[in-house]
Formats: structure tokens, C-alpha cells, sequence
């Protein structure tokens, strides 16, 4: 990623940045039915972040049951299988976050009563949905760049789970509609499957995503 710039402690809270906080969920922390190595270590990271931000989007995983991009929803597929769907390229998952469930939950300890919006993905039973912008076809909306926009917000700062797909699709996407965008990759753990935590660095190299530390943004 693009070399790491010191980021002014004022800059997170200017009202024109908002901090993005993605999918810290109960499946997704160690004991989960995805669980990502380490994930738990990021929730005390997102309390301790979010409170230089005035502007938190709470982004949550929120799939029906039986969801497209389940394994248990193709015969003869494992989880972490590829297969290809009329969007592209799905890799299969283990049921997880399923409306409802306590997987879906917020992690236990996670405190940011002043978030304003939570951004519910994934609900459509036929589309996966890692972006927190748009949806894996690539076209349909979230409303997250809506809102954004209506709050004057011209910078986004992504942190949380998991590094190499919700977040770097979602950086990815806020690069691709206009705002400055940043991950905070200390505070954000990945899957690594199939090589995709290198090819999600490059993208986000490519697309001028800058990538920084917690300690960028003390203050």
C-alpha cells in the first residue's frame, strides 16, 4: 500500500471524515462460525478510535438463511471453495451472521454509543455483499455514499474485519466514489485465503487508498 503519512489527531475530528467500523460481529471473533485469526484484538482498537471520530458508521453482516454465498447452500461445495455466479467469482462461506442469530450480534465489549448509522449488508438472499457501498454486483447501493454525502462528509477512515473483503472492497468503493480513503490497517485483522490479503493490498495501492496506524491518528 502507499507509504504510511502521519495523519494530523485533528484531522478525525473534522466534521468532513467519518470513521467506518466494519462487520465487529460475533461470527467473525474467535469462537465464530468465520472467525478471523485474531479478530477479537480490534474491538478495544475500535473504542479507542472512535472516540476521535464525531462522525461512526457501524457497518453489520446480515445475511438470511440459506444465503447464496453459503457452502451449505451448493451440494458437493466446502467452505472457501470458488465458484462463479452471475456477479462473479463467490468464494463459499460456513453459515454465518445469519439475521437474528447471536453470530450476527455486535462483539461483546464493543462501546460507541454515539455511532449514528448502522449499515445492514448482505440481506439480499441471491448477491454477497462485502462493501459496505455496494452490493457484489457492483451496482446496487448500500446508501452509505447517500448518506455520506448529505452529512458533508468528503473523508472516510475504514477499520475492522475482515482486511482482505469487507474492508478493502468498502475502501475500494469509497475511493471509487470520490472520497479520501483510509485504512487503518493495525486495526484491522484478515482471512487470507486463496492469496487475497496480497491481491487486496495491490487494489487498494492501485485505487490510492492510504494506509496508516493507530499511532497516525493519536491525539
Amino acid at each position: 500500500m502507499p507509504e504510511t503519512h502521519a495523519v494530523p489527531s485533528d484531522a478525525a475530528r473534522a466534521p468532513s471524515t467519518a470513521l467506518v467500523i466494519v462487520d465487529l460481529q460475533v461470527d467473525f471473533l474467535p469462537g465464530g462460525r468465520l472467525a478471523v485469526p485474531d479478530g477479537d484484538a480490534v474491538v478495544p482498537l475500535a473504542n479507542r478510535l472512535a472516540r476521535r471520530f464525531e462522525t461512526v458508521v457501524l457497518t453489520q453482516d446480515w445475511h438470511p438463511a440459506g444465503h447464496i454465498s453459503f457452502a451449505s447452500s451448493h451440494p458437493g461445495h466446502a467452505p472457501f471453495d470458488v465458484i462463479t455466479l452471475p456477479y462473479g467469482p463467490q468464494v463459499l462461506w460456513p453459515d454465518h451472521c445469519v439475521q437474528g442469530e447471536p453470530g450476527a450480534d455486535f462483539a461483546p465489549g464493543l462501546d460507541v454509543p454515539h455511532a449514528q448509522l448502522i449499515i445492514r449488508k448482505g440481506h439480499h438472499a441471491r448477491v454477497d455483499s462485502y462493501s459496505t457501498f455496494y452490493e457484489a454486483d457492483r451496482r446496487t447501493s448500500t446508501g452509505l455514499t447517500g448518506y455520506l454525502r448529505a452529512r458533508g462528509i468528503a473523508n472516510v477512515v475504514l477499520m475492522g474485519l475482515a482486511l482482505d473483503f469487507c474492508v478493502a472492497w468498502s475502501a475500494l468503493d469509497a475511493a471509487r466514489d470520490g472520497f479520501g480513503t483510509t485504512v487503518v490497517e493495525d486495526a484491522c485483522r484478515a482471512i487470507d485465503t486463496h492469496g487475497s490479503l496480497h491481491h487486496a493490498l495491490e487494489d487498494m495501492a492501485r485505487a490510492g487508498v492510504h494506509s496508516v496506524r493507530m499511532a497516525d491518528l493519536a491525539g
